[in-house]
């Protein structure tokens, strides 16, 4: 085993990787306020942004399922990551030079399963690029060509080429230190009769790369007719390669997608180069696998399902493409996005289109013009005999279900007066009376799609919608002046620590009324004071972190020190308002419990103590009206 990472070396990691750059590897980000960022969380799905991101804090936090951290714990949650594979995953990028306290640079073999199967693509993939100018490799430049795709746009994808032989990769990456298990576990090679062999050989090769840029897997084409394999060859399953969970292209669009909130999802890696070639960076693929839920979950935290997000398909117009549509259209209530398809004249994909008609005909086509929805009723509707009444009705008892799943009731009852015309019905409130009994059964039951009559699952968006938020932090009750008051103050101690210090550290952990945040007041003290963080440091809440017990209050922890505040000026006005109203309250919590404990003990108390106690009581009224009157001042 590797020795443990200097924690000078982990604290330089983390001052040099920005948190709001890495995130955004994953998911748009938007202005929050306070300086804070904004997203759609990753760990859970939802309808609105509840993530926010504090970049001066270098802490995340998610309202809605309370997950929370800094850079390293969202890639080590996001990426199943241990903490020594992040670390040197981040130190790669940040350049820097990892220590390890049993000394030494750290070999090889001991490094993180992910991170040595990474670099194993990586160095595949430049040997691949490298045989592309070879002699063998003339068939693949010619493939290219054909399709008008030159040099410089084979190394703008890193398109590359894999030798006929046996095993050239593998005696190539052994030569680069990898192991067979390694080889055989990153799916670059499988065994043959006598040991690895190479899984890909004598094709056209694309890498694969994950929203954060790093190459997960290959997509590879058949070239020779003496090629028994299938057309498309892909990485198989692997502790890095999830097909279900990987678009091509992704880590090209991902900016332009977040930025013009709108995705073109396009069937094939040469269609994917098309599109970017003919200007429509936002184009991806999937990889061996039909548009499903974990695809979606990667474009919504893209385009942040705001009001114009939209979301283009181009399907083929023959019956697999209809087939493919119909089954996108399947999870498109997953969107809160606009989605379209697009299918081209004479069933040509983007590649072919633009071979014959040039790029401006690809950007016409990925112009939005066709709901998905209205595609999904038409061939629903195709399907059916519309010349007879039986017919008519079948066709709008399943149509009518689709239409009763749109999200915006003024668009369904729209679309239900175009079904009245699909299916040649004339009393259009019929059709429309029809949709809103699916839509509203469906409601109350949930949306349950097993149970919901003729099939229907109408209306789950709308009660998803309707779900109340989360609650926010450990079973506390924020009506609760007090809890308000102690939330606040704790939020300053983390967020602005030189807005109450001194005065916080001498606060004691009874005098916060709510245990989660008596715990936190505990953990802050652990860690050295609220002082400490004068002048804000991230260190500082990282030593807060690392004084946390357990999960719980850890992501109290993140959740308090990322939250907006709820007054409108943060100054020292308002941080000393906080202190005095949690200072008082303790104060009077005193005097009223060593009054009733005077009173019931009643005669029986003997005089020193009473004499005693009820100075205490005078002390502490005359300190309470002096907090009254002087404000912080008297504290």
């Amino acid at each position: 085993m590797a020795g443990r990472i200097n924690d000078d070396d982990v604290k330089a990691v983390r001052d040099a990787v920005p948190i709001d750059a890495v995130v955004s590897e994953y998911l748009q980000l938007r202005n929050a306020g306070g300086g804070n960022l904004k997203g759609l969380c990753p760990f859970h799905d939802e309808k609105s942004p509840s993530f926010q991101v504090s970049p001066s804090k270098g802490l995340f936090h998610c309202f809605g399922c309370q997950e929370g951290g800094d850079t390293i714990a969202f890639v080590q949650k996001i990426d199943h990551l241990t903490f020594a594979e992040v670390v040197e995953r981040l130190a790669a990028k940040a350049g820097i030079t990892l220590r390890y306290e049993e000394g030494g640079y750290n070999p090889s073999h001991q490094r993180g399963e992910r991170i040595r199967l990474v670099e194993a693509h990586k160095a595949a993939a430049q040997f691949y690029v490298e045989q592309l100018d070879g002699p063998e490799a003339e068939i693949g430049r010619k493939f290219l060509a054909e399709r008008g795709f030159d040099q410089a746009a084979a190394e703008h994808f890193g398109v590359g080429y894999s030798p006929a032989g046996w095993d050239h990769l593998t005696r190539y990456l052994r030569g680069k230190g990898f192991s067979d298990k390694e080889l055989i576990t990153s799916g670059l090679s499988q065994d043959g009769r006598r040991g690895p062999i190479d899984r890909f050989r004598g094709r056209l090769m694309w890498p694969i790369s994950d929203t954060s840029g790093d190459i997960v897997g290959f997509g590879a084409r058949k070239l020779r007719d003496d090629d028994n394999g299938p057309k498309y060859l892909n990485t198989p399953e692997t502790p890095i390669y999830k097909k279900s969970q990987v678009l091509y292209g992704i880590d090209l669009a991902k900016k332009d997608i977040a930025k013009s909130s709108r995705a073109v999802v396009v069937e094939g890696y040469t269609d994917v180069m098309a599109c970017h070639l003919a200007g429509i960076t936002t184009a991806i693929a999937t990889c061996g696998t039909a548009f499903g839920g974990d695809h979606i979950k990667i474009l919504r935290r893209l385009l942040m399902d705001n009001g114009s997000a939209r979301v283009i398909f181009t399907f083929d117009g023959d019956a697999a493409g209809q087939k493919a549509a119909l089954r996108a259209f399947e999870d498109d209530q997953k969107f809160a996005a606009e989605t379209y398809i697009a299918i081209a004249p004479d069933n040509m994909d983007p590649c072919d289109l633009r071979l014959a008609k040039g790029d401006e005909a690809v950007r016409e086509l990925v112009e939005p013009r066709t709901p998905l929805f209205e595609f999904a009723l038409r061939q629903i509707v195709a399907r059916y005999d519309l010349e007879t009444p039986a017919g008519r009705a079948a066709a709008l008892d399943e149509a009518a279900q689709v239409v009763a799943k749109i999200k915006t009731g003024s668009v369904q009852r729209e679309v239900a007066v175009q079904l009245a015309g699909f299916v040649g019905i004339l009393d259009q409130e019929y059709v429309v009376h029809r949709v809103n009994q699916l839509a509203q059964w469906a409601r109350g039951r949930g949306g349950d799609r097993g149970s919901a009559p003729s099939g229907g699952r109408g209306g789950s968006r709308h009660q998803e919608i309707q779900a109340p938020a989360a609650s926010s932090g450990p079973a506390l009750n924020l009506r609760s002046p007090a809890h308000r008051t102690e939330r606040e103050l704790l939020k300053l101690a983390l967020q602005k620590p030189a807005l109450v210090s001194p005065a916080f550290d001498a606060y004691g952990i009874d005098e916060f009324t709510a245990p989660p945040y008596a715990a936190v007041r505990q953990c802050i003290a652990e860690a050295g004071g609220a002082e400490l963080g004068v002048p804000e440091t991230r260190e500082y809440l990282v030593q807060v972190l690392d004084a946390t017990p357990n999960d719980t209050v850890r992501k109290l922890v993140t959740e308090l020190a990322v939250e907006v505040f709820r007054g409108k000026s943060i100054d020292e006005t308002y941080a000393g308002e906080q202190l005095v109203h949690v200072r008082l309250r303790a104060v009077d919590r005193r005097i009223n419990e060593v009054q009733g404990s005077l009173t019931r003990l009643g005669s029986n108390v003997a005089p020193d103590h009473l004499a005693a106690a009820q100075n205490e009581v005078w002390v502490l009224q005359q300190y309470a009206q002096s907090l009254r009157n002087n404000g912080a001042a008297a504290l």
